[in-house]
């Protein structure tokens, strides 16, 4: 995910306690040693050191061996053994975010384990982040990391301008801007923040559509898109109306919210860490769903942006083992999630994990609300849509064109440049 959630306190909680450590073996070929690549100490590399002592309670000589290996030399290192057509050097268990993961597996799909008959039943994670990790109906990915989107509002700005946070549950945009004009207008305050060229405001809005900015044949699909335009035009009267405050960068994104000059956010769940590393705003805020497109027919109030999974690659020397250990922990374990959820802030896409009563806890700093349940379910709701390896590049192009547009070039000449902007990058 872009920005980790931190350690959520989380006192009592833990439903669930692991037995020792794993006893150290040798990596013998089919042994009781898997070898994975991931990153971050305190979020993905702690959640599969627990899943490993889990299942090692069980299976006496297993272990994992966490090479620390960021997410960008993951796919390097991917893509250096696929160009040398030698993939002797990868780990057996790999993870990977799910924006980027389509463009290795289409390019690269003889380094990945096809997981379609693994043990799990793969209707207990939404629809959405299974489609990640899948190509011709076929499983590669173990769903882990949940990055369903939500709205986040400041209660007390909302209630110097009369609103509540039931006002702006399951709305649309064009209701949304209207709220966002009248609570500027009486408080200073901008109802939603967002980066002019890093920002993923437009591809949460036209992804909880069910629809993106290129075509099922994976071409360039901003010009003659209806939905794309319609999302573009709500935005851009967003940012004339004073209702999003477009920022430069993610640190000027993070000052909006954490100062008080913006009211609400929308994006992944992990920007709940962001929120409470302000200490003297708990209790403060509250989430909802986001809020819908107008007049458009699949539009949603969910959307998805960030997360991971794991991936097993064609070099795994023991692949029964590793799949089984990724089934009984990550595809199947309520008691696992339970207890990670208080080690790592890490939040299920396991659907059965969002009715226990470590995820109904409620968050003090979140007025008491129940939130881990409530992005769980979330989760179960985001519509398919068809996905692109040049996830990046089309976040780039529009976002260009909305701040031409606001600059006043004529929004046809904006949208035709971003057209063909991405047309030419996805032949690079």
């Amino acid at each position: 995910m872009k920005k980790k959630l931190l350690t959520m306190l989380m006192a009592g909680v833990m439903a669930a306690s692991f037995v020792g450590g794993a006893t150290v073996v040798s990596a013998e070929e089919g042994g009781d040693k898997l070898t994975v690549w991931t990153w971050d100490p305190n979020f993905n590399i702690k959640a599969i050191e627990m899943a490993a002592e889990q299942y090692a309670a069980d299976h006496e000589g297993f272990e994992v061996e966490v090479i620390e290996t960021s997410s960008d030399d993951c796919q390097t290192k991917l893509t250096t053994a696929a160009n040398a057509g030698d993939y002797s050097t990868l780990p057996d268990i790999v993870l990977m975010q799910d924006n980027s993961y389509q463009k290795y597996l289409k390019s690269y799909p003889d380094a990945f384990t096809d997981l379609s008959d693994m043990e799990i039943n793969w209707d207990d994670f939404g629809a959405l982040k299974q489609s990640y990790s899948m190509m011709d109906d076929k499983h590669y990915g173990v769903p882990f990391d949940n990055g369903a989107v939500i709205a986040c509002y400041r209660t007390d700005i909302l209630d110097e301008a009369g609103y509540t946070i039931d006002d702006l549950t399951d709305i649309t945009w064009s209701q949304f801007m209207e709220i966002g004009k009248d609570v500027h207008e009486k408080t200073g305050k901008y109802l939603l923040t967002s980066e002019a060229n890093g920002g993923d405001t437009l591809m949460m809005m036209i992804q909880s559509c069910g629809a993106n900015f290129v075509n099922e044949d994976g071409e360039a699909y901003i010009v003659g898109n209806e939905v794309a335009e319609k999302c573009i035009d709500l935005y851009v009267d967003l940012v004339k109306n004073d209702v999003v405050k477009l920022v430069n960068n993610w640190d000027e994104y993070v000052s909006t919210i954490t100062s008080g000059e913006a009211a609400g956010v929308v994006n992944g769940n992990w920007i709940t860490a962001t929120l409470m590393a302000t200490e003297d705003q708990k209790g403060l805020w509250e989430i909802t769903t986001m809020p819908k497109v107008d007049d458009v027919e699949t539009a949603t109030n969910y959307a998805n942006n960030g997360g991971s999974s794991w991936y097993i690659t064609s070099n795994c020397q023991n692949v029964e083992l590793a799949e089984d250990f990724l089934a009984s922990t990550f595809g199947s374990s309520t008691e696992f999630y339970d207890a990670i959820l208080p080690e790592t802030g890490a939040i299920a896409c396991y659907l059965p994990a969002g009715e226990s009563e470590v995820y109904n806890e409620p968050s003090e700093f979140f007025n008491d609300q129940p939130i881990f349940s409530t992005i769980v379910d979330y989760s179960s709701n985001i519509p398919e849509f068809t996905k692109t390896p040049y996830h990046y590049e089309a976040r780039e192009c529009v976002n260009t064109a909305v701040v031409n547009i606001v600059n006043g070039t004529a929004k046809e000449d904006a949208l035709q440049e971003a057209q063909d902007t991405l047309a030419f990058r996805m032949t690079e």
